[in-house]
């Protein structure tokens, strides 16, 4: 009897997510299954929706918008951050930081540009406003 995912289920995966160009950004099938369990936050809502109703064994290639995978590119979320407010480190354009909000949550930014007295910093996901396609290979469903 073959399985389908649902929406709670334990899911044993290979994955890849690439650019329009073909690149890949990341990828389980050169490597180690990936095991996810629906509904458990451990994937974006909307990748998880695509899983749903998917059966074991099979494979499928999804691609999906910037509205339906990482977001829109949004301008508002690049914000100037002053030097002194940043670790006393050397830091360079193009570093991922990771920042710590007031209520002690976690963010990572990329600083685009810094110098001595400010840096900007892009708070967008690194795939937002990228079209992406999802190819997956169903292993097992739990």
């Amino acid at each position: 009897m073959t399985q389908t995912i649902q929406a709670n289920s334990l899911v044993t995966l290979n994955y890849r997510i690439s650019l329009d160009s073909g690149q890949p950004v990341i990828s389980t099938f050169e490597g180690k299954p990936a095991t996810l369990q629906l509904g458990a936050n451990e994937m974006m809502p909307q990748l998880e929706a695509r899983l749903a109703g998917l059966e074991d064994g099979s494979y499928h290639s999804f691609t999906l918008t910037p509205e339906e995978g990482f977001g829109p590119y949004r301008p508002e979320l690049i914000e100037t951050v002053r030097r002194q407010d940043m670790p006393d480190e050397p830091i360079e354009a193009m570093t991922i930081m990771e920042f710590v909000a007031p209520d002690g949550s976690r963010y990572s930014g990329l600083v685009r540009e810094i110098d001595d007295t400010q840096a900007k910093v892009d708070f967008n996901h690194p795939l937002a406003g990228k079209t992406i396609t999802l190819d997956v290979e169903i292993i097992g469903i739990l």
